[in-house]
């Protein structure tokens, strides 16, 4: 967990393309288009049944994701909507148009048998019985304790929504009417959950940290040139051990793209994208090499002059306090002072 007073937040929806809560009466859904994937619980807060799924090809790039009472769940990208059964299998789709008083929502989510728009900026929401003919249409006003959510989501007799961290840590909350704040009750989510968060290891494993680290120094007391030739080990790759913990208590039903492991490989990959605000570095390393950890072992020859010293630096990336991706940069320095820059390209979050 984090020990600084700096607290890593989750990254909103607003930030996150392709990242939504949706749910029907027995299950609750994290989507992660941007990973090809989603989480079904029946608890958030216990962390019960957990299972991570496929999404399909057709179900992948929405905008909105969100789930009716009758099991079907809805897709919105652009002025569209596909409606399926399944997410994993694209199962009985239609695609429907989007009536234009239901367009340009900030989130939209399904409860008591109707639609909900959240105009998060204008401070309202709008609630409709089809989002393709407007029927029924309502606008009510936003309750202030209610507008400042990062995710919304509805089942059968309640809404939900996602505070942004604080000193109790990542927390939801249901309530029935979003116009009165009458009845919010408060929970906290399950770790086990909170590591599917888009910025959620932040809060789980620690804040991101890159560094050089010194793995090799060497010198020449002599008052006369001397080469130096010989192999040095050290660690390249990603510590996948030390991460697999977080995929112990989620039941992995996916394709090949992910095997054991990999997901939270992916997971990481994200988390060293994202900026200092949600417990990243803001760094691309999708050019890394990403495989199990390993001892390489590399022939170095140089020549150093009377009483110099010489230190061989190595990048790390890690979370909290250790280090999870052993990078194959490395530098040669006569300073015992460690590099500056960073041997990555920015990311684009």
């Amino acid at each position: 967990m984090l020990e600084s007073n700096i607290m890593a937040q989750i990254v909103p929806k607003k930030k996150a393309p392709g990242v939504d809560f949706c749910g029907v009466d027995e299950y609750y859904y994290i989507v992660r288009s941007d990973l090809g994937c989603y989480m079904r619980s029946t608890n958030f807060n216990r962390g019960y049944d957990l299972e991570v799924f496929s999404l399909h090809n057709s179900c992948r790039g929405g905008a909105h994701y969100l789930a009716h009472q009758d099991d079907l769940f809805y897709i919105i990208k652009g002025d569209h909507y596909r409606r399926v059964s399944n997410m994993n299998q694209d199962w009985d789709a239609a695609v429907y148009t989007l009536h234009p008083n239901c367009r340009g929502g900030d989130h939209y989510l399904s409860a008591f048998g109707k639609f909900y728009i959240i105009f998060q900026g204008r401070g309202i929401y709008r609630r409709v019985k089809d989002l393709n003919t407007d029927e029924d249409a309502v606008e009510y006003t936003l309750h202030p304790n209610y507008k400042d959510g990062l995710y919304y989501w509805g089942v059968k007799d309640y809404y939900y929504f996602v505070k942004p961290c604080d000193e109790w840590g990542v927390q939801y909350f249901k309530c029935t009417d979003f116009h009165q704040s009458l009845d919010a009750v408060t929970y906290s989510f399950h770790a086990d959950v909170v590591n599917f968060l888009p910025g959620g290891l932040g809060i789980t494993q620690g804040i991101s940290f890159g560094k050089w680290e010194a793995i090799k120094t060497i010198s020449n007391d002599s008052s006369s040139p001397i080469t130096w030739n010989k192999k040095i080990t050290r660690k390249v790759g990603y510590e996948k051990h030390k991460m697999s913990s977080i995929e112990h208590n989620w039941k992995i039903s996916v394709s090949t793209t992910y095997q054991s492991g990999t997901l939270t490989e992916a997971l990481a990959k994200f988390q060293f994208s994202l900026s200092a605000e949600y417990g990243g570095k803001y760094v691309n390393t999708e050019q890394e090499d990403w495989s199990e950890a390993t001892e390489v072992e590399e022939s170095i020859t140089m020549t150093l002059q009377p009483q110099q010293e010489m230190y061989i630096w190595q990048y790390e990336l890690g979370m909290g306090k250790e280090s999870v991706l052993f990078c194959r940069d490395m530098k040669f320095t006569d300073d015992s002072s460690p590099p500056t820059d960073i041997p990555f390209p920015a990311s684009k979050y």
